[in-house]
């Protein structure tokens, strides 16, 4: 039997890490990894153009994804999930002492769609801080989904500006970024305390948000359900083992995800973020039969 060959952008990440390398064996499939350095570059090229067969998915772009119709089907497993609260920056001198200081402040963030900052936003409404409509959210990139349009109270920024600099120029009262806090004596994090607020969102909700899932095509899951059967193994497979309940372990199966999902879905209706509603049997349309 010859091997099926699907096209996938999957970023590296020690869950991923075996899979990419050759590691994780298979008699039915191979995966021809694109090289994507920043892996939310695939995410647009995913849902407008189906360009992978398999693709990692922002939970945010996903949802819109879905909303609006694309061809897509998430798979559960989750690539990345962190707290998010270290992420939303002000100058080290600003008035702003925590989130309830956000409202009529200026705050860049890299699009209103960007799933840290849906997070962030539903985080901020829970710790008593003000709704997003009360802020001005400044944004530089056009949401990943065609025909999602950003709410009144979001701005695109000047052609060519840069974010953080318009912060140090005192053009932002705060932004929030990715992965990457920059290391600077200059800026500080918006929550005081970002481990005690990440506490207290545990404490709420019992897992670490999720930023980045799985998807397939339509095409692929209604065609091949076998392949997505292994393509769930291999990348179980590659991730290494955690203790049952341990914080950041991604959850494995589709219960599991759940209350992530229904957070997210809520989240996002109070931030204008869907064009529809969707519950959760919308979301997981689409899945292959026997996939939990």
């Amino acid at each position: 039997m010859v091997p099926t060959t699907l096209r996938a952008a999957i970023g590296t990440y020690p869950r991923t890490r075996a899979l990419k390398e050759g590691a994780v064996a298979s008699d039915l499939l191979r995966l021809d990894l694109a090289d994507i350095p920043v892996i939310s570059r695939a995410f647009a090229p995913m849902v407008r153009e189906g360009r992978f067969d398999v693709s990692e998915m922002a939970i945010a772009t996903f949802l819109q994804a879905r909303a609006v119709g694309r061809p897509l089907v998430l798979l559960p497993v989750v690539l990345a999930a962190r707290f998010q609260e270290s992420a939303m920056l002000c100058l080290a001198g600003s008035s702003i002492q925590g989130p309830a200081d956000l409202a009529g402040r200026r705050i860049g963030v890299r699009a209103y769609s960007q799933t840290t900052g849906m997070w962030l936003r539903g985080i901020i409404a829970e710790h008593g801080g003000p709704p997003p409509s009360a802020s001005r959210w400044i944004t530089f990139e056009e949401a990943h989904v065609q025909g999602i349009a950003d709410p009144p109270w979001a701005e695109r920024a000047p052609k060519g500006a840069d974010m953080m600099a318009m912060l140090r120029d005192g053009a932002l009262d705060a932004v929030i970024v990715g992965n990457d806090v920059p290391d600077d004596p200059n800026l500080r994090t918006v929550f005081p305390d970002p481990k005690a607020a990440a506490e207290a969102f545990w404490g709420r909700h019992g897992f670490v948000p999720a930023n980045h899932l799985l998807t397939v095509s339509q095409d692929l899951a209604e065609m091949h359900p076998e392949l997505v059967q292994e393509l769930l193994r291999m990348v179980r497979a590659s991730a290494a083992p955690v203790r049952p309940g341990e914080r950041g372990a991604p959850p494995a199966t589709r219960a599991a995800l759940n209350p992530i999902i229904q957070l997210a879905l809520d989240y996002m209706t109070a931030q204008d973020m869907l064009p529809r509603p969707l519950t959760l049997d919308d979301v997981w349309a689409g899945l292959p039969a026997g996939v939990e």
